[in-house]
């Protein structure tokens, strides 16, 4: 059960890259390869021709990403909901893989950064499959195989696509009585492993993870529940999960938040995310899972809920696409509707990259790593078109993955119920008034949850998780930034102009960017720049002194008051 990684070779000659770890190539006709496994005393058991695997959750017969090599083929493939991440290089004649990017760094020679993918991360918080944020490193998409018979040319086959359903679910009370069983199905075969130990929730009070906390106690499992304590600051989640966790009558840890524990947390989380996720959550979720392992080897969350569900995030979209589609020459298209949803750098490259960076970016489309995702061929209504599409783009490829490497870091598996492929295909059946009645969201979840949760948790609007990072940006961590967005060492690296952190906190960088968006774009870019230094290992420049966040916050905005 507990979690590993793994890295491996496929082609036409050894290579010596494992012998430390490992010895002994394996040859079939005349091409060899070698799996070594980290952090795995034994080889898992694996299905015939698979040579390497591996589960989130940790059930062997449930694996989300798989290495197979048959008739001199090499096949590396990842399931539907991107749980795991998978990753492969081409060094002359030989396809290298491995499920963390930071053992892939291991044996490359001069890695360089992935131009386009730092433009994509700028847009997203993410850096959007198959690109990696490392050039010529590339991440196999969720719901595809990549398929080798020739060295030189990978073939990319879908083996699941998310489709709306031809046939729709009108009837309400149908659609509950299916769905309660669903849900109580997919925890059943999540728990079917388990003999008496305990298990972790992540409870936030929303509606997700409190109906996870109690389909599991339903069924009998010991539960303990953690939720985050912010303080004073954010928006305050913890009295909504102390009330779930009384009511479940289950044990609840509050994990402190404050910014001197995200401070101390803040480089161990850009290790264990491997990847850079520039999302404000994702160091206290780091410190969920380091105190949950404490207690527990198996942790549950409620991830995914939204992506199936259509959550709040869907509102303004749905708006915009029927605006779209009664203004279909309006200057601004849906898709740039769906872009601006991200909330992060795109539209303001000019101002944050160096002329030479921009110049490069500039033969770039954010847009074309979202066609597939929002092509209407799969899902002609757009309700489900937006399920479809953050399912791939959010879930796949920034939520689920980040949640399941930050329990690997802590020696946990984790199990996502909603991650759960009939119940997901079930939910392109559902008629579009069934997920968002009125401006009610999430609609027939909340019906279904009705018996097994207070109304008061059901019904009660939900956002997402308050974490305050402008409060933090402006006040804890005032003069951090002058260290992490120092302006000698960005100009040279040329690539973000120095003073963009001086621009984005004065709301110079633009109109949007104003309240909580400047610490998200302050926390994107540090992010970004704490994982240069400290995985991809690029070498601090020289730093200056002549930036604002050298002076008390008071200090300087009285200087800005009287300027020379």
């Amino acid at each position: 059960m507990f979690p590993f990684h793994f890295i491996g070779y496929w082609g036409n000659q050894k290579k010596d890259f494992l012998t430390p770890r490992r010895k002994g190539a394996k040859e079939e006709g005349k091409l060899f390869w070698d799996v070594v496994y980290v952090g795995c005393e034994s080889l898992p058991a694996l299905p015939r021709n698979m040579i390497a695997g591996i589960s989130a959750g940790g059930v062997s017969d449930v694996l989300d990403v798989w290495v197979s090599v048959e008739s001199n083929k090499l096949i590396l493939g990842r399931e539907a909901f991107g749980r795991v991440s998978l990753f492969w290089t081409q060094q002359g004649g030989v396809i290298c893989f491995a499920s963390q990017l930071q053992l892939l760094l291991e044996v490359m020679e001069k890695p360089e950064v992935n131009i386009s993918g730092l433009y994509g991360y700028s847009c997203f918080s993410y850096v959007p499959n198959p690109l990696t944020p490392v050039s010529n490193v590339f991440s196999v998409a969720a719901g595809t195989e990549v398929i080798w018979q020739d060295v030189d040319n990978p073939q990319v086959g879908n083996i699941y696509q998310w489709c709306e359903s031809k046939s729709q679910i009108e009837d309400e009370n149908t659609a509950v009585s299916q769905l309660q069983v669903l849900l109580q199905d997919s925890i059943q075969k999540q728990i079917a492993d388990l003999k008496d130990e305990p298990v972790g929730v992540f409870l936030s009070g929303g509606l997700d993870s409190s109906l996870v906390a109690a389909l599991l106690v339903k069924a009998g499992v010991k539960v303990r529940a953690y939720t985050l304590d912010f303080g004073k600051v954010g928006i305050s989640e913890y009295p909504y999960a102390e009330e779930v966790a009384a009511f479940l009558n289950i044990p609840l840890v509050k994990v402190d938040a404050s910014p001197g524990n995200i401070k101390k947390a803040l480089i161990p989380t850009i290790k264990a995310l491997d990847l850079p996720f520039g999302d404000g959550v994702t160091v206290p979720l780091y410190l969920l899972n380091q105190v949950a392992s404490q207690e527990t080897q198996v942790i549950f969350n409620g991830e995914g809920g939204d992506q199936l569900f259509a959550g709040w995030t869907n509102k303004p979209l749905i708006a915009a696409g029927i605006y779209q589609g009664e203004h279909p020459n309006q200057e601004e298209g849906f898709i740039h509707q769906y872009l601006r949803t991200f909330h992060r750098l795109w539209g303001y490259e000019s101002r944050v990259y160096q002329p030479e960076i921009y110049a490069q970016i500039q033969g770039l489309n954010a847009q074309e790593w979202l066609l597939n995702a929002l092509d209407a061929n799969f899902c002609p209504s757009l309700l489900h078109r937006l399920r479809r599409a953050s399912l791939l783009l959010k879930g796949a490829q920034n939520i689920h993955p980040r949640a399941t490497a930050l329990g690997f870091a802590h020696g946990l598996v984790v199990r996502s119920p909603f991650c759960d492929l009939l119940l997901a295909v079930w939910t392109f059946q559902l008629s579009g008034e069934l997920c968002l009645h009125g401006a009610c969201e999430k609609y027939i979840l909340k019906r279904a949850a009705e018996n097994w949760l207070p109304a008061k948790i059901v019904w009660r609007q939900k956002r997402g998780m308050g974490v305050p990072l402008t409060s933090w940006c402006l006040n804890d961590y005032w003069h951090d930034i002058g260290n992490w967005l120092n302006p000698g060492i960005l100009s040279s690296e040329n690539c973000f102009f120095p003073d963009i952190a001086s621009q984005i906190v004065t709301g110079k960088l633009g109109g949007q960017i104003q309240g909580r968006r400047i610490g998200e774009s302050l926390w994107l870019l540090i992010i970004w720049q704490l994982w240069r230094y400290h995985v991809f290992g690029s070498k601090l420049g020289k730093k200056s002194l002549y930036h604002p966040f050298i002076l008390p916050r008071w200090l300087w905005k009285k200087y800005q008051q009287f300027p020379i």
